[in-house]
């Protein structure tokens, strides 16, 4: 039986220790916040899945066990990210799974973590669960199988208003309650939603079309002297192969859309994620053919226990991490498109991305 302990009892935490419960693994949950751990006990958790889970051991921070952990989560805010996990490592754990936006824009902490992890052979993960959902593996199986011929462009969108976070976490009155409010500590748009910017690097990385090597970005940011976020992130990126697209992210759009497109050179790949209730799609439309409509059944419960299955799979044979559409090198590349998009729209010019430069800021220029 695997043992976890997760970092933070909010959503994000609880959803995980559900799963990992769901997979018979050991969990101890720890905070910072009594209050937190109390309202995870007696609030989230049976009100989600039915009832608490006595096998759940619940800690402060200061009283957490330390050592012979499996896996290590961090479902804390972004900005407390970097110092969690490269304590995890240091602890001994054999996995560790970082909440997505991995880090802040500043990219602080990004490659300390990636070597450390490397010399530890700690095998690090994001959580950007949507690129190993059912429904974007089937995208990916099809891109790399060039199914529809060549990809020829690329679009992803993330559009969805941020009222359902607050409704996941009552205790917030909204977004200058938390780090969601504050691109600085990994929030806005570009911050959260991010999940659009991992699956179009990872649906670029099947279709063998590279890394994105140039972005053009504009946001429309929100500073009112306190809250300081970007509402709306457009962006332009071109590849490694010369291949351009458009990813678009915002925390303002109802009813949501999250949603992706192929076009190739004999017809077109869409993913849907829950476009009808209860479902992913993945649609399938070939020149001169009838189109093909694949539905994938799923709950939001089952991203997270599909995450973990993903994660069991790669610590039973280290092997597959290389090929880990979750691991810590994918989630740094989506940090540092995040990073360029901000300082692109800020300075209204494409930024170029080096990757011998490595996870720094120093990879980033006009």
């Amino acid at each position: 039986m695997k043992k976890v302990k997760v970092y933070g009892a909010g959503s994000i935490g609880n959803h995980l220790a559900q799963a990992s419960r769901r997979m018979g693994w050991r969990v101890d949950i720890c905070d910072i916040d009594e209050d937190a751990l109390k309202r995870t006990k007696n609030e989230i958790y049976p009100s989600r899945y039915g009832t608490w889970d006595d096998q759940i051991s619940l800690y402060s921070n200061d009283t957490a066990p330390v050592g012979g952990y499996d896996l290590i989560v961090i479902g804390t805010p972004p900005d407390s990210h970097m110092n969690l996990a490269r304590s995890a490592v240091r602890e001994g754990a054999k996995a560790v799974l970082v909440e997505k936006p991995l880090c802040t824009p500043d990219l602080n902490g990004a490659q300390e973590l990636f070597n450390e992890a490397k010399k530890a052979n700690c095998l690090v993960f994001v959580g950007y669960d949507h690129a190993i959902s059912k429904s974007a593996l089937k995208m990916s199986e099809s891109l790399k199988s060039q199914h529809m011929g060549k990809i020829n462009t690329l679009d992803v969108e993330f559009r969805e208003y941020w009222g359902g976070i607050f409704q996941a976490h009552p205790w917030l009155d909204g977004p200058a309650d938390s780090y969601l409010g504050y691109l600085q500590k990994g929030g806005g748009a570009c911050g959260e939603h991010s999940h659009a910017i991992n699956l179009f690097q990872s649906f670029a990385h099947e279709a063998n079309i590279g890394r994105v090597v140039e972005v053009s970005s504009i946001m429309d940011y929100v500073n009112d002297g306190i809250l300081d976020y970007d509402s709306v992130c457009l962006m332009n990126l071109r590849t490694e192969k010369d291949i351009i697209g458009r990813v678009v992210q915002d925390v303002i759009t109802k009813p949501t859309r999250k949603w992706a497109r192929a076009q190739c050179e004999n017809g077109y790949l869409e993913w849907c994620c829950g476009d009808k209730p209860g479902f992913d799609s993945v649609i399938y439309g070939k020149d001169s053919a009838d189109v093909e409509n694949l539905n994938i059944q799923k709950t939001r419960p089952d991203d997270f226990f599909q995450e973990l299955q993903h994660i069991s799979s790669v610590l039973d044979n280290n092997e597959l991490y290389n090929e880990s559409p979750i691991r810590l090198e994918r989630g740094l590349e989506t940090m540092l498109v995040i990073s360029a998009a901000h300082l692109s729209s800020k300075n209204n010019c494409t930024v170029k991305i080096d990757f011998s430069k490595g996870f720094t800021i120093e990879a980033l220029s006009f």
